[in-house]
């Protein structure tokens, strides 16, 4: 105890030591583990967007994947039919491209077309076999300059569009890009993308498209020739939107690069290509075995996130509550300070009270001496006197703890007759009911009415509602007068009420002593039914009877 009430006395010489430092120093602190949160709270959260941003650039990549194996699984079909063939006629294959339903499954595509092989003797034939086509007629370009052995130009383009015949007798394998992608595809004799290009179906435009190439061989002389390349081109814009529809991007910008990603190597974007304030993750996706750059990218989100945010809010509001309330310890330990030289003024009430208490034990007392009179006269031996003795100065007791908690002020009704019914009440096999509205009562009148309940309540546990199972008292109170308290006890259930019994000490005390008290006659009837009592109470105002009703004032000088 020494020692807790030395820290005591530390704390409080701490606190009016360094009034304006010790809230603040608590306000500093708990800031300081605010933002040691924040910082947690967000390296999280960018973890975590990190985690669906890769989630985010795995399903796009593996959606673009998937777009280009339809792609390549369509052309590895087209190249076994036609390596079958020993001519690829123009109705043949515009058969086998409209079976493939391309506008159904092969999103992205520009279409399906057919490079045949042409060497320099055979030009002249080619034109003349392109001059009958039923696309308008048209020619090998550009003419073989003799630094490649062969040329590869557009046979057939299918679908038949406008957009498409442009493309219609160009050789190829005379651009550089397009012909290195033929090279690799006749090496490995697989699928191929070129590297981006500018297709030729988009005329005067730059729009970056790359083209699919597949080998189709031709059995010669126990081994194989290159017949011819059938191919898919693709606007890139169009492919990536295609493969979106698969794996929707949702916020995130998607950009697609030939290569390292920069400015010239872009091949399609849904967003401007910004990095500043951009976080972003790349990713190596393979289009027809040719590697490509995949960035998924997002803005990065102004401000702090809506966790941190609520953190900060909550832990400002933390220190400046734990700050207010350092600094109201420290103005009560202030307070307290003064209000010692008040208790010092406030001793002189001590005499005052000590002469109130002198009053009421002479009232007690006087009350006493009463109740042991009676006793005594109704008293047939020393036991039977003892035992009502105490009870009824139990009850006064009982009162008094109840006054004594009201610092001898006004005491409720209510807590009065529970005082005196309490170890009545606790019981399953008879039932106290007690109702009434709020009325508090001057000590002395609480007194008496605590007798008169007792001596009510012993009477019904030896003969009245008490005494036996089912019985029932009911304590109805009300004001009759705003200065006027009316009790009503009234017991049924219970056995019946004999009318030629002698008359005991409790009536006595009921109609002598506490009628006297309360300055009111008391109405006690012994019905057969039950025992029925009713008892009119004053009801003073409170600066009537409290002893210290201006204890709380400070003293004048």
């Amino acid at each position: 105890m020494q020692q807790q009430s030395g820290q005591r006395s530390r704390t409080k010489r701490w606190l009016l030591r360094y009034p304006r430092a010790m809230p603040l120093g608590i306000f500093c602190l708990i800031a300081a583990i605010t933002v040691l949160s924040i910082f947690a709270i967000e390296r999280v959260q960018v973890q975590r967007d990190n985690a669906q941003l890769n989630a985010r650039a795995t399903a796009i990549a593996s959606a673009l994947e998937r777009r280009a194996n339809a792609s390549s699984a369509y052309l590895r079909a087209g190249a076994a039919l036609l390596s079958t063939m020993d001519e690829v006629p123009p109705d043949d294959f515009r058969r086998f491209v409209s079976e493939l339903r391309l506008d159904a499954d092969y999103r992205g595509a520009e279409g399906i077309g057919w490079a045949r092989v042409v060497t320099p003797s055979q030009v002249e034939d080619f034109n003349a076999f392109a001059a009958q086509s039923d696309t308008g007629g048209y020619e090998l370009y550009p003419l073989p300059d003799g630094s490649q052995p062969i040329s590869l130009p557009v046979t057939y383009l299918q679908p038949d569009t406008e957009r498409n015949r442009r493309a219609l007798g160009f050789d190829m394998y005379s651009e550089p890009v397009r012909r290195a992608a033929m090279q690799e595809a006749e090496r490995t004799a697989r699928p191929t993308a070129s590297n981006m290009v500018v297709l030729q179906q988009e005329g005067s435009e730059e729009a970056p498209g790359f083209l699919v190439y597949m080998p189709v061989f031709e059995a010669r002389g126990g081994g194989r020739a290159l017949k011819g390349f059938i191919y898919s081109p693709f606007n890139a814009e169009d492919f990536l939107q295609s493969a979106l529809e698969l794996e929707d991007a949702g916020t995130y910008g998607v950009r697609l690069y030939d290569g390292t990603p920069s400015e010239d190597a872009l091949i399609a974007a849904t967003v401007d290509n910004e990095t500043e304030g951009v976080r972003q993750i790349s990713q190596i996706v393979t289009i027809a075995n040719n590697p490509w750059v995949l960035v998924i990218s997002e803005r990065n989100a102004a401000g702090l996130a809506g966790l941190s945010m609520a953190t900060l809010i909550f832990g400002l509001l933390v220190a400046a509550l734990m700050m207010l309330l350092v600094r109201m310890l420290t103005q009560q330990a202030q307070e307290d300070e003064a209000s010692l030289v008040w208790f010092e003024e406030q001793a002189s009430i001590r005499n005052t009270l000590t002469r109130e208490l002198n009053h009421r034990v002479k009232n007690t007392l006087a009350n006493v001496l009463s109740i042991i009179a009676l006793t005594r006269r109704r008293a047939d031996c020393v036991e039977t006197f003892a035992t009502s003795l105490d009870g009824r100065i139990r009850a006064l007791s009982a009162t008094h703890d109840l006054l004594t908690q009201s610092d001898w002020g006004s005491t409720p009704v209510r807590d009065v007759v529970q005082a005196e019914l309490l170890p009545y009440a606790q019981g399953s096999d008879q039932k106290v009911s007690m109702t009434g509205p709020d009325v508090e009562l001057a000590p002395n009148d609480a007194l008496s009415l605590g007798l008169a309940i007792h001596e009510l309540a012993t009477n019904a546990a030896k003969y009245g509602a008490l005494s036996q199972s089912g019985g029932m008292v009911t304590i109805v109170w009300k004001l009759v007068e705003p200065t006027l308290c009316r009790v009503e006890w009234l017991e049924r259930g219970g056995p019946a009420v004999s009318q030629d019994r002698k008359r005991g000490f409790g009536t006595d005390l009921i109609e002598r002593i506490v009628a006297h008290e309360l300055r009111h006659p008391v109405e006690l009837d012994f019905d057969p039914e039950g025992v029925r009592c009713v008892l009119l109470i004053p009801v003073r105002r409170a600066t009537e009877f409290m002893i210290r009703a201006n204890r709380d004032k400070p003293t004048e000088n």
